[in-house]
């Protein structure tokens, strides 16, 4: 299945480690923007369209969750599936991201199955009739 993948994170090597990941891991198709905080990503969604956004919450300028409650309140970007990435993997921080919009979690580090399993998963509901 093609699709275009946002990756928000201020670290370019995460950025590449994320995208590497995929395609490793047999997403065939997919493209990608990167964007290095929720601000910058912002921009980008506001000039192109991607499937899904991963996106850690701990950045400078905009965090995850700015960048997830602007997109909530976007009625243009409020559809698109958020799959947060990030080292915060306590209970309370998951569920107020789910509450805020996110559609998935995954907890840094991962492993590439993870990360392949919650984006099939995510990718299936976006598009589910």
């Amino acid at each position: 299945m093609a699709f275009r993948v946002l990756i928000v994170d201020d670290s370019p090597v995460m950025r590449a480690f994320i995208r590497r990941i995929i395609v490793l891991s047999g997403m065939e198709g997919a493209g990608f923007l990167e964007a290095s905080d929720g601000r910058e990503a912002l921009r980008l969604l506001r000039a192109e369209w991607v499937d899904v956004v991963l996106t850690d919450i701990n950045m400078p300028t905009m965090d995850g969750e700015e960048f997830v409650r602007c997109l909530a309140a976007d009625d243009m970007l409020k559809s698109l599936p958020v799959v947060i990435v990030s080292t915060d993997g306590t209970e309370s921080r998951m569920r107020q991201m789910l509450a805020l919009g996110a559609r998935g979690y995954v907890k840094k580090p991962f492993l590439p199955e993870t990360l392949r399993e919650e984006l099939e998963r995510v990718l299936r509901g976006a598009y589910a009739r």
